[in-house]
Order: C-alpha cells, then sequence, then structure tokens
C-alpha cells in the first residue's frame, strides 16, 4: 500500500459500508433548514414570527445600509431624497456629518437592539429561574393553594414570567422592550448633544452635564421631583445604562463567563485601590481609586478604549463590511458552489469526502468567521459523505469542525482576526496577508495528511464518479463566483486600497455579477448587450455634453461638458454600476427569463417560496423579485451574522480600557515577567493555556482582544517579534473551539453527525495538534513567517525591532536558507510526521515506538526551539550556563529530526513491502 492519490483513487472502495453506524444512508442528510435551526439551538438565538420577523429584517437591513454609507463615503455621506416642487419631482439630499464616537454609537446601538430581539433573557433553564421556581410550591406545601401569599406569589410568579421569560424562543418580552429603549436613548443623545458632551464634559467630566430636565424640559413635570433622575447628569445616568446593556447583551450572545469577566474588571477599576501594595506579586496590581462618573466617562464616552474603543472601531470600517461581503457571497449561491468544486477536485482521491471538507471548510471559515455557523451549514454537506465514504461519525465531525475554525487563520480575511491585527499592530494589511498564510497553509496540509493515512488505515476511497462533475466543467459554470475574490485581492494587495473600500467596490462588482447572471439566458443575452450599450451611451452622452451623470442632469445639475476622453474615464470606473443597471432593466423586461446560471442559495429561494405562499402572486419563476429578494436577504443575514461579534468587540474593548485608564499595563506586564521566571518557554506556555481557557466557548475575536490587550506587551519583552507573538495568541484562541470539555465547534459538528460530542471533540483537537506545534515554531523561528530582526533592533521599540522580508532578503541566501527555507521544509514534513503519530499510518500501521520516534522527529522538524530553549532554562535553573550558536544549534537539531524522519519512513515503507507480499486468505 502506498501513500499515493494514484492509487485505485478511481475506484472508491465500500470500506466501511458495512458499518452499523448511526445514521448510514439517506437519514444522515441534514437539510438547511434543520442546520439553521441547530446553529440557532446552539447560539441560542429565537425563532420568532410574523410581525417581529419583519422587524428585525428591517433594523437588519438598515443597519447594513448605514455600514455601506461608511464604506463607501467614510463618516460624512449625503442620502439622495426625492423631493416635490409644485407637481414636480426634485432631486435633494441629506447630508450626513458623523464624528468617529457618533458612528461608532449607531453601530453599537444596533447591534444592541438586534440582541434584545434575537436572543432570550431566559428561557427558563437557568440556575436563577430555576431557584425562584420552587418558591411558589414550597409556599403552596406549607400555606395551602388557597393561601393569599401563595396567590401573591403564583401571581408574582406569572408576572415575572410574563416580564423575563421566553421558554419556547419565540416571543419579545417586555424587558426586551425596555431593553431596545435604553439601547436607543445613548445614542440619541450622542447625535443629537454632542457639542455638550465635547465643549463641557470632555474639560469638567460628566458630573457637569446637564440633568434630562434641562436636556429635555418637557419631562421636568414628570421627572424633576425624582432626585436621582432630576439632579444628576443625564449623560451619567446615558452611560451607565449603555455600560449595563453591553454586559447584558454579552450574557445574552456569548454566555454567563465572559459578561464576569468584563464586569469584574469594571469592579476592579473601581475598588482596585484596596489592594494592598506590599502584598506580595499582587502589589502590583494596586491602582489609583477611581470615581464611577470617571469610569464611565472612559468606558463609554471614548474612542480609543472602552466601549466604543479600538474593537469597535475595527468592527465599524473593517470586520462587518466583509461580514456583509461574506453574506452576499454566500447568498449568491457561492457556498455551495465551492463546496461542489472542493468535491470535483478532490472526491474520488483516497479519502476524497474528507479533503473537500477541508477545502471548502476553509474557504468559507475564513470569511464567515465562526466556527459554529460553518461547521453546521458546510457539514449539513460534507459530513454525510464522509461517513457514507467510511470515516466514522466522531471523525467526520472533527474533520468539519477542525478545519472550519481553521478558515479564521487563512488569509486574507481570517475571520475578521486580519483587521484587528491591522489595527494594534500599525501593520499594513498586505504584510498582514504575507505574515500569516505559510502557517495557514501548514495547518491545512497537516489535516489533508492526517485524513489521507486515516484513509490509507481503513481502506476508505473516494465518492463514485457519477457523485461529482469535472472540474473544468464546474468551472465553466460558475466561474463569475471567483471574480469578486480575485477583485477583493487586487483592490487590497495589488491597488493598496483601503479594506473598506476594497470591501465595498467588491460587494458592488459581486451584486453586478449576480444582476448579469440572472438577466443572461440564450433568448436575453441580446437584450442584455443592447441594454448595456444604451446605458452606457446615454451617459457617457449626458458627460460629454452637460458634465454630470444622468441622474445629475435630472436633478437640475449640469454644465460644461467634459471631453470624450475624460468622460470615457468617469463611465469606465463606474462600468460595475451600470452593469447592475442593464441587468435589472433586462429582468424587468423579460421577468420570466430562465436563469439556468443562477443558482442562490437556498435561503433566498425558501423567502421567495414564502411570500409566494402568502401572497399567491407567482413569485418563484419572477426573476427580478427573486434578484431583489437575494440583495435583502444578503443584508439581512449580513446583519444576523453581525450582531454577536459586535456585542463581542463592545465588550471585548471594556477591558483594554480598564487596563489603560487605570494604568495597569506595565505593572501587569512584570508581574507576568516574574511569575514566568524570564523563561520564554513558560511565558508561552502560560500563554497558550490562557488563551484556550479564554476562549473556551468565546468567539475568536473576544480572545484575541483581552488577551493581546494583556499578554502581547510581555511576550514582546522577550524579544519575540509583535505579529509573531498576535499570530500565537489567535492560533491558540482558535483551538479553543475544538477544544474538550467545550469545543463549541466539535459539539455542533456532532449535532450534524450524530455522534458523541466528547469524543468528536478529541478527534478535532487531535487532528487539529499541528495548530498548537506551529506557533511555537514561528515565535522561536520568525523566518517561518517571513519576519526578520532589523540590524538595529536593539534600539527600536518592541513592535519595530522586526519586519516582513523583502526580495532583497530572499536573494541573500546566506539568510533565507537557513532561517526561512530550511525552516519551512522542516515545518511540512514536521506535519507529516505528526500525522504519523496522530493516526498510526503511514504507508502501513506505525507500531508505538515508531509513532514515539515520529512524534520526536515533528518536533525537532517543526519547533527545535522549543527543547533547546526549555533545556537551557533548566540548566540555568540548576546554575549552570550554556553559550552556543542559536542557528547553528537548531539546523543540527533538525537535521536530527530529518534524518529520524527519512529512516521511519523507510521503515515503514519496507513493513508495507512486506505485508503486501505476504498471501491473503481467500475471501469467505
Amino acid at each position: 500500500m502506498t501513500t499515493s492519490d494514484d492509487t485505485n483513487d478511481d475506484e472508491p472502495t465500500d470500506a466501511g459500508a458495512d458499518r452499523d453506524e448511526p445514521g448510514d444512508g439517506s437519514s444522515d442528510e441534514v437539510s438547511p433548514v434543520d442546520a439553521n435551526e441547530l446553529v440557532d439551538e446552539i447560539e441560542r438565538r429565537r425563532s420568532l414570527r410574523g410581525v417581529a420577523t419583519i422587524l428585525v429584517s428591517a433594523i437588519g437591513i438598515l443597519f447594513s445600509i448605514f455600514q455601506l454609507f461608511l464604506a463607501a463615503r467614510s463618516t460624512t455621506f449625503s442620502i439622495p431624497i426625492v423631493t416635490l416642487d409644485g407637481w414636480r419631482p426634485a432631486m435633494a439630499s441629506w447630508d450626513v456629518s458623523l464624528q468617529l464616537l457618533q458612528a461608532n454609537a449607531v453601530h453599537v446601538s444596533f447591534a444592541l437592539v438586534l440582541t434584545f430581539l434575537l436572543f432570550p433573557a431566559s428561557t427558563g433553564d437557568g440556575i436563577v429561574v430555576r431557584t425562584l421556581g420552587r418558591i411558589v410550591p414550597a409556599a403552596t406545601r406549607t400555606l395551602g393553594a388557597t393561601s393569599p401569599v401563595t396567590r401573591l406569589l403564583t401571581a408574582g410568579r406569572s408576572g415575572v414570567r410574563w416580564l423575563f421569560l421566553d421558554p419556547d424562543r419565540d416571543r419579545v418580552t417586555p424587558f426586551d422592550l425596555t431593553c431596545i429603549v435604553g439601547s436607543v436613548l445613548p445614542t440619541i443623545y450622542l447625535l443629537t448633544e454632542f457639542a455638550e458632551l465635547n465643549n463641557t464634559m470632555r474639560v469638567f467630566g460628566l458630573t457637569a452635564g446637564r440633568p434630562v430636565t434641562e436636556v429635555y424640559p418637557a419631562l421636568e413635570p414628570i421627572l424633576g421631583g425624582v432626585p436621582i433622575v432630576g439632579g444628576t447628569s443625564y449623560a451619567f445616568l446615558l452611560g451607565v445604562v449603555g455600560v449595563l446593556l453591553v454586559l447584558e447583551a454579552t450574557r445574552r450572545t456569548l454566555g454567563l463567563p465572559l459578561m464576569l469577566i468584563v464586569a469584574t474588571f469594571i469592579v476592579y477599576a473601581r475598588w482596585g485601590y484596596l489592594i494592598d501594595v506590599e502584598t506580595p506579586l499582587v502589589g502590583v496590581l494596586a491602582i489609583d481609586g477611581l470615581t464611577w462618573p470617571q469610569i464611565v466617562q472612559n468606558l463609554w464616552y471614548n474612542t480609543e478604549n472602552g466601549v466604543f474603543g479600538i474593537p469597535v472601531t475595527v468592527s465599524v470600517r473593517y470586520i462587518y463590511i466583509f461580514i456583509l461581503f461574506g453574506a452576499v457571497l454566500e447568498m449568491s449561491g457561492a457556498g455551495q458552489w465551492f463546496i461542489d468544486l472542493a468535491y470535483a477536485a478532490t472526491g474520488k482521491r483516497k479519502g476524497g469526502p474528507a479533503k473537500a471538507s477541508i477545502l471548502s471548510s476553509g474557504f468559507m471559515g475564513t470569511i464567515s468567521g465562526s466556527s459554529i455557523a460553518n461547521t453546521v451549514t458546510t457539514g449539513a454537506f460534507t459530513i454525510p459523505l464522509m461517513k457514507r465514504s467510511g470515516y466514522s461519525p466522531e471523525f467526520s465531525g472533527g474533520v468539519e469542525s477542525s478545519a472550519s475554525s481553521g478558515g479564521q487563520i487563512l488569509p486574507p480575511v481570517m475571520g475578521a482576526a486580519a483587521f484587528l491585527m491591522v489595527q494594534y499592530t500599525g501593520t499594513p494589511f498586505r504584510d498582514i496577508i504575507l505574515v500569516a498564510t505559510i502557517p495557514a497553509i501548514v495547518f491545512f496540509v497537516g489535516v489533508w495528511v492526517m485524513v489521507h493515512f486515516k484513509a490509507v488505515n481503513e481502506g476508505i476511497g473516494g465518492v463514485a464518479a457519477d457523485d461529482t462533475v469535472p472540474v473544468w466543467a464546474h468551472l465553466k459554470r460558475g466561474w463569475f463566483y471567483l471574480v469578486p475574490i480575485v477583485l477583493l485581492l487586487y483592490y487590497l494587495i495589488i491597488e493598496r486600497l483601503s479594506v473598506a473600500r476594497s470591501a465595498w467596490f467588491t460587494i458592488v462588482a459581486l451584486v453586478a455579477l449576480i444582476a448579469l447572471v440572472a438577466a443572461y439566458s440564450e433568448e436575453t443575452r441580446g437584450l442584455l448587450v443592447a441594454i448595456f450599450a444604451a446605458v452606457l451611451g446615454v451617459e457617457l452622452a449626458s458627460y460629454v455634453g452637460a458634465g454630470v451623470s444622468v441622474l445629475g442632469l435630472l436633478a437640475g445639475d449640469g454644465g460644461a461638458g467634459l471631453s470624450v476622453g475624460a468622460a470615457l474615464d468617469v463611465v469606465f470606473v463606474r462600468l460595475d454600476w451600470y452593469a447592475m443597471l442593464a441587468g435589472v432593466l433586462t429582468l424587468l423586461f423579460r421577468p420570466g427569463t430562465d436563469s439556468s446560471l443562477l443558482s442562490l442559495d437556498p435561503a433566498v429561494q425558501r423567502s421567495v417560496d414564502s411570500l409566494d405562499d402568502r401572497t399567491g402572486r407567482s413569485l418563484r419563476t419572477n426573476q427580478p423579485f427573486r434578484f431583489g429578494t437575494f440583495v435583502v436577504k444578503s443584508m439581512d443575514e449580513g446583519a444576523r451574522t453581525a450582531v454577536p461579534v459586535v456585542i463581542a468587540v463592545a465588550a471585548a474593548g471594556i477591558i483594554p480600557g480598564v487596563i489603560s485608564v487605570t494604568g495597569l499595563g506595565p505593572n501587569l506586564t512584570s508581574l507576568l515577567l516574574t511569575l514566568s521566571g524570564g523563561s520564554i518557554v513558560v511565558m508561552l506556555v502560560v500563554t497558550a493555556i490562557a488563551s484556550i481557557v479564554l476562549g473556551m466557548g468565546m468567539p475568536t475575536t473576544v480572545t484575541y482582544i483581552i488577551l493581546v490587550s494583556m499578554l502581547s506587551s510581555p511576550l514582546t519583552e522577550f524579544g519575540l517579534p509583535l505579529l509573531a507573538a498576535h499570530l500565537f495568541i489567535l492560533y491558540f484562541g482558535v483551538i479553543a473551539d475544538i477544544t474538550p470539555p467545550v469545543a463549541v465547534a466539535a459539539y455542533a459538528a456532532s449535532g450534524v453527525a450524530k455522534s458523541e460530542p466528547f469524543e468528536t471533540g478529541v478527534k478535532a483537537f487531535s487532528l487539529s495538534l499541528n495548530k498548537a506545534i506551529v506557533p511555537f515554531a514561528f515565535v522561536l523561528t520568525p523566518g517561518i513567517v517571513l519576519l526578520r530582526e532589523n540590524a538595529n533592533a536593539a534600539e527600536l521599540d518592541p513592535g519595530e525591532r522586526y519586519r516582513v522580508v523583502g526580495f532583497n532578503d530572499l536573494a541573500e541566501l546566506s539568510y533565507s536558507i537557513p532561517e526561512i527555507l530550511i525552516p519551512v521544509i522542516g515545518v511540512f514534513l514536521g506535519v507529516v510526521a505528526l500525522g504519523a503519530t496522530v493516526i498510526g499510518t503511514l504507508y502501513t500501521a506505525v507500531s508505538s515506538v515508531d509513532r514515539a520516534g515520529f512524534a520526536l522527529g515533528s518536533v525537532l522538524l517543526m519547533a527545535p526551539g522549543l527543547l533547546s530553549t526549555t533545556g537551557f532554562d533548566l540548566l540555568e535553573l540548576a546554575g549552570v550556563t550554556v553559550s552556543v550558536d542559536a542557528l547553528l544549534l537548531d539546523l543540527t537539531l533538525r537535521a536530527l529530526g530529518f534524518v529520524l524522519f527519512v529512516a521511519l519512513v523507510a521503515k515503514n515503507r519496507r513493513e508495507a513491502t512486506d505485508r503486501s507480499d505476504v498471501p491473503r486468505p481467500a475471501a469467505g
């Protein structure tokens, strides 16, 4: 038996077909509706109906429109408005100019409102509710059912349930409506009374602000006599309400642990001064006392730290628009097309379904940023195929969740982490992509190797040839789905546009492309070309004749015309808009067009079918309506996906805010350096454990923000590259999604695979084991992530000591070969050795002793510095000081690892050959 994919690849085996696995057969299939319901259940979302659904969609669409305006025009933009001049329509505009704090507040306010609509406060299964629920039965037993006290308690219980509980996750409670009002009021204040905040309270503090009765005099008769409300700064009260609502939204979307962590930091900001400076170790955490107005001002009315700090700014500028791009791409049908492409490319190979799952899940995971959602939606298709090919349910779920979570380390989007890195490190986006690429490829190669070895071990082939289509035929049918990806990379890397502008242009191009695809058929292609030419001609003539577009000309603008060349330049830049218009006009002329190339996401078609059933107007075949539904559904889904992310970054921003306002940062760095005993290995291990523990059950972005604010400085104090330190924290935050006992992504996969959850988590973690070793490799050998120390590094700040290598560095062979080429080859060979260790198979089964040898070889090939540094630390602890050439030692250890690896591979191949020569008994 060999490891070559060419052996029997075209003849899928039936291995595993006779296994009595749960879900074998057609019952394995998970419908898109079931997958969505599973995601809602895991994320504790409501399943709303009727008016509530319409309200959520309307707010979500407005959220997306607001973010599109910001992406297109930044914080200063104009909204076109149609007015009436007598009986004649006229065009006008509403000019909007927002400060950063105002834009961030609107952003968070949208997310809070949607949170209180989509996530229940309680479903009645919490400890508090269960405890309170015992009061009435106890009173009944003690006092009797007819007792006035029992009746009063029963009525109170009914009232509390009506106010707070939503056991079926299908109704909006009065408490939710109260929270929604409280979410909007602070934003209204910031939009209407920003001058007071900027001119008065930034100088004199929140206590100098006017009470609510002065801000809104009409409320004087109602609230004037209320002591707290009537005599306290309205801005302070709104800040308190805002912070509390962020904590409540965090509890609903992300769980109680994160809310308690954030709340603890707020309490620490107020009472941390009680810590005695003289207390050993903990004394460095002592801070000066802060008042509540000072804390609230820094946490709510600040764009440097706090709720509206850097994380939310990154969300406003970058994260949301890319989530929206991912939603548009998915609703266009690209998600299923890429899954099919992966199966077309790898499905017939040995272990093909698992390899296709790795490719498709990794691609979708980098855009979605949600390990759970990507695991369930992609896994609904990939997991049943893996099970039917012969993989166990636990292994199938482990592959899917491992690859889906790994999407967050895969450039270019990296599940929004790339944009946070840009902001926190001040590094250009292009450099982030270059640095993150090699370790991400290493991870996916490592998972690929393991599923191949598993296929070799269990004789698992690929899917039947009839179940896949040829790659080129599939590309010819949906090649246009690749266009937005190429455009995005072009804008980001070649044109070097801002992230927001790149995403905006790509979204417009994608929608225009779908409009053209929807309008194209054998019958309409001539009409489509004619309309497109007519639109271009009319627009070009308008610019040549009046210097403005047709819309500007209709609005009464215009003046001196442009030259033909200048007009062509203007028109060329807007080709995507004209293509979109041509596609829409063609659809309006031919609404019954058979759009054979258009394959929108099933969610879009379900929305169309639902409206068709309600109205009875035959909307299923109405292409203009389908296209409009695609656009609206994309904006709605983008908002729903973004809500937990926005809440996460808003809550996580409080922690660096507290660290900044209390001056805790340097003291925390000193404490961690002291606890590590000066050992970089200890510091890295502590960081890795903290990332995994904190990241359990939390979005990776939250883990990243919190730990970067606390641990990046101590790591760089050891001389590690800043970017490598940030990547290290990110990698272990991602590992938390598939690390038992929480392993949220793996448990989501188990729901689809119908497998044992804990065992699925164990499989997912073992498949991602190289993700835990590679970070140690690149922080100790920065050449792996294409970072090189500057010549004058000792004189520079920690963040400037390393730079991304350029062509001249690569051409310097004395540097590039030992510090880039050899380590990179080592990590790729190392993941093969690690695969043999974990799976226990290479060409044939690997003995226990050989597995131990492969394990040692993998560490020597991937991260020899981990062993050598640990050894030196132990010697130093014993009082022995050793001085060696670090580079020479690194190369020597890698060479030993390579020799060990080659020897074990050769031994295993001989054993496979010997076993293949042994006659096998006849079947039966």
